[in-house]
């Protein structure tokens, strides 16, 4: 007994103490309380994170123009006209050798990673330029040095995608393309395809890179064939085929390793769905081609004729749905997007 009086006289009064220090915590929130001037609570209109990885062209540029706590939501923009007032028509191409990335990239500072959209107006048409590419670096300069301006004066939605075969196996520029539309689309739903040769720059630009209700043959002349159709039929150079039309044709065959043949394949393609090829006017659909010489590894191909002759029976199994390859790298530029891919080699 003697033991427990101390001990429990200790303990009786850590209870009021503790007691005492809580009642003086419960009086000085009520003071707090009481004396408070109520201020506005701040309301946060919050925007969508920007995606970082796996976004599309068109969720990055809505990030980057985006009005952050925007509290009314714009009226959407008219549609683009018909006719785009900014067409100049002929214009006399310049190739100057002094010409540098740098100095493209500055004239052409509203092209976010290869793409562009009308500030003022809805473009009527999203476009994907797909350019095969291999060891023509001046030849890409030149002609992206023309083509932004020329796309932008038409008020179109467009991002150019340049596809590089890796590797120094034969060129095959069909399976290049095929890679480019598969590739676009995981970017887009582009409505139309421009598949571009890269030493093809056009003269003038009321020759409209926008699809038809059926395929477009761009190329009527060219300055090395004295601005005449290389011949009839011919639908290679530049070329444009909405969405549907191309997947309708199964793309390019995959199997024309080396120069010539895949454009007429693709000719045959269209013809076999009884589409109809459209040209614009000769006088519009001009063309200064970029000399060069014939690329090593991108030698005639001596197939082509079998080949072609084999077109319906084998559209069906080759092309977009037999398109392997592997993606080495993709980079978004400021003027392009560049997909690096290996497309293996040509069967023994």
């Amino acid at each position: 007994m003697g033991f427990c009086s101390p001990v429990c006289k200790v303990y009786r009064r850590g209870k009021y103490i503790l007691l005492f220090l809580i009642s003086l915590s419960v009086l000085a929130w009520i003071a707090n309380l009481s004396g408070e001037t109520i201020k506005d609570a701040p309301v946060s209109f919050a925007t969508p994170q920007a995606l970082v990885k796996g976004d599309s062209l068109r969720e990055k540029l809505n990030a980057l123009t985006a009005t952050p706590n925007r509290l009314i939501t714009p009226a959407p923009k008219e549609e683009c006209p018909q006719e785009s007032p900014l067409l100049q028509g002929a214009l006399k191409l310049s190739f100057e050798s002094s010409l540098k990335l740098k100095d493209v990239e500055s004239d052409n500072k509203a092209v976010i990673e290869g793409e562009f959209e009308p500030s003022d107006c809805t473009a009527r048409q999203s476009v994907a330029i797909l350019i095969p590419h291999r060891g023509r670096e001046k030849h890409l300069l030149y002609l992206l040095h023309h083509l932004h301006p020329f796309l932008q004066r038409q008020q179109l939605h467009y991002a150019i995608y340049i596809i590089q075969q890796a590797g120094d196996v034969t060129f095959n520029r069909a399976k290049l393309l095929n890679v480019g539309y598969l590739e676009a689309l995981k970017d887009y739903s582009w409505d139309c395809f421009i598949f571009h040769d890269v030493d093809l720059v056009p003269e003038n630009d009321h020759n409209l890179y926008v699809c038809d209700k059926q395929p477009k043959h761009l190329v009527v002349g060219r300055n090395a064939t004295g601005y005449k159709l290389r011949y009839k039929g011919y639908f290679g150079g530049v070329t444009a085929m909405n969405k549907e039309q191309f997947f309708q044709v199964n793309g390019f065959s995959n199997n024309y390793w080396g120069w010539g043949g895949e454009d007429d394949d693709l000719r045959v393609r269209v013809e076999l769905q009884k589409m109809k090829i459209v040209r614009p006017p000769a006088d519009i659909a001009r063309y200064t081609m970029v000399f060069h010489k014939r690329d090593s590894g991108n030698e005639i191909n001596k197939d082509r004729m079998t080949l072609l002759g084999r077109t319906p029976l084998v559209w069906r199994k080759d092309g977009l749905n037999s398109c392997t390859y592997k993606t080495m790298s993709l980079e978004r530029l400021p003027l392009y997007v560049n997909v690096t891919v290996d497309i293996g080699k040509p069967l023994s």
